[in-house]
């Protein structure tokens, strides 16, 4: 049987951006979106935008926030991020409007081929269609398409694309049941 022989992994085809603007954005990240002292949104979206990510109007950001590399961050307006979120975007994540992504909650664009030996990088884009509501501590796999206002529910794990205006749940997250959202 072939082993994993991990000397042999590599990303030298992956190239998200130069070292100083890796380096300089951890360092912002790290005292503005990674800290549990909360910043007044205003500052985390100039600096998000500074940094090329395309942020509508609206949005909140709660402290305590992982996000890889802003450049690849796209978030339309009124949506919401929650405490602890990570957002692990080594290629794109596009969040649309009025979107909420709650505590914990981890969108993964990266993954390992653990059928090579190599365990190649395996990355693919997150598009969370307007309305998504992603529960606390869920995690939204690679390539993943949650369809307009469809939700995943606490603890729950994407694997595959989520129908509009579906709830889904588990691991690996199946559907439920229609979402009705009913007049304010």
């Amino acid at each position: 049987m072939t082993k994993t022989d991990l000397r042999t992994y590599s990303t030298k085809d992956y190239y998200p951006g130069s070292a100083i603007k890796r380096v300089s954005w951890y360092l912002i990240s790290m005292c503005f979106f990674r800290t549990p002292f909360p910043w007044p949104i205003k500052i985390k979206i100039l600096l998000l935008r500074a940094y090329g990510a395309r942020i509508g109007e609206g949005v909140v950001m709660k402290p305590s926030i992982h996000i890889k590399y802003p450049w690849f961050l796209t978030i339309g307006d009124y949506s919401w991020i929650g405490e602890m979120v990570w957002i692990d975007n080594l290629v794109s994540i596009s969040i649309g409007s009025n979107a909420c992504v709650s505590q914990g909650a981890m969108l993964l664009t990266g993954n390992h081929n653990y059928k090579k030996s190599s365990f190649d990088l395996m990355m693919k884009p997150i598009v969370l269609e307007d309305g998504v509501w992603i529960g606390a501590k869920s995690v939204v796999c690679p390539g993943v398409n949650c369809g307009s206002h469809s939700v995943l529910s606490v603890g729950s794990v994407a694997t595959s694309n989520l129908k509009t205006y579906s709830v889904y749940s588990g691991n690996p997250a199946k559907e439920i049941k229609t979402r009705e959202i009913l007049e304010g």
